[in-house]
């Protein structure tokens, strides 16, 4: 099946960066979501990224323009009807996607590949909860999207060959690089980064080390681009929270048992960079610290 316009439902932070390469790679694309403000801060995102690539060099005005011609908004799910692709990029909560899966099959085309950018909920446990298991499949972006290179992909036990072969061509098209993982608890990437945060929040709670020290060790001694604590903060510590929930009961193993000073900050709504505030305090011109 040749994939030509996509849906993608939920505008927030991965949602609008799976638009952005989309469409930029010549998809039309339609983004929903039911908060009208959402779409509109979505859409103001995806056209400060684009401009910033121009900047760049790495794309023309016309290029720029053209992506944005190609993406289209809507709060109404009934506008789906005749997408190709539809990838829900809602938050990392199961009752929240099994609820759109509920709303949205009735409107696809019995076709229409369903695709959930799940970071670690199972793919086959999802697929069952909708009408169509053969035609679903995970399609994990990287956050940020425009950045980051990988996407992994996730066959649940009843996707069948030509939605594997469609996705691939689809991760080929934007110019990434599609990891395959099987469809066990967190799959690949957040199997081994996410026991890693959760670490380095468990390494500050005993006192080991400070925000501060922890950061720069493995920043400077692991070369890690950034710390794990300010990496958690970029996140969403809620999501940190919720995949290590999903491996904790997943795997039944201790070792990833959540930190209860992570637990902490996420009951204090403290979420990282999208609320101002977390392992570092950014409301003002430099992050501070919090512990």
């Amino acid at each position: 099946m040749e994939i030509k316009r996509i849906g993608i439902v939920g505008a927030g932070q991965m949602g609008n960066g799976i638009a952005h390469v989309c469409a930029l790679s010549g998809y039309d694309v339609v983004l929903n979501d039911i908060n009208e403000d959402q779409i509109k801060s979505a859409l103001g995102t995806i056209q400060h990224n684009l401009s910033r690539q121009v900047t760049r060099g790495a794309i023309s005005d016309e290029e720029r323009e053209a992506t944005l011609r190609r993406i289209h908004s809507s709060t109404s799910l009934d506008d789906m009807s005749d997408v190709d692709l539809a990838v829900e990029a809602a938050t990392e909560d199961e009752q929240v996607k099994r609820a759109i899966y509920t709303e949205l099959c009735p409107v696809l085309r019995p076709d229409t590949i369903l695709a959930t950018n799940t970071s670690s909920i199972s793919i086959t446990r999802l697929a069952s909860s909708s009408d169509r298991p053969e035609r679903f499949m995970g399609l994990h972006f990287m956050n940020p999207v425009p950045v980051m290179q990988l996407v992994e992909l996730i066959r649940g036990i009843a996707t069948d060959d030509d939605t594997f072969q469609s996705l691939q061509s689809v991760v080929a098209q934007i110019g990434k690089t599609a990891a395959y993982s099987e469809d066990f608890p967190a799959f690949i990437v957040n199997r081994i980064l996410l026991p890693m945060i959760n670490e380095a929040v468990y390494t500050l709670y005993e006192g080991v080390g400070t925000v501060e020290a922890i950061d720069t060790a493995m920043r400077l001694g692991a070369n890690h681009p950034m710390g794990p604590l300010q990496l958690g903060d970029f996140i969403g510590l809620d999501t940190c929270l919720s995949i290590m929930h999903v491996l904790y009961e997943g795997l039944a193993d201790s070792k990833y048992r959540p930190c209860p000073l992570l637990v902490k900050y996420v009951e204090a709504g403290w979420l990282g960079r999208k609320t101002q505030r977390g392992f570092y305090d950014y409301r003002g011109d430099v992050p501070v610290p919090t512990r």
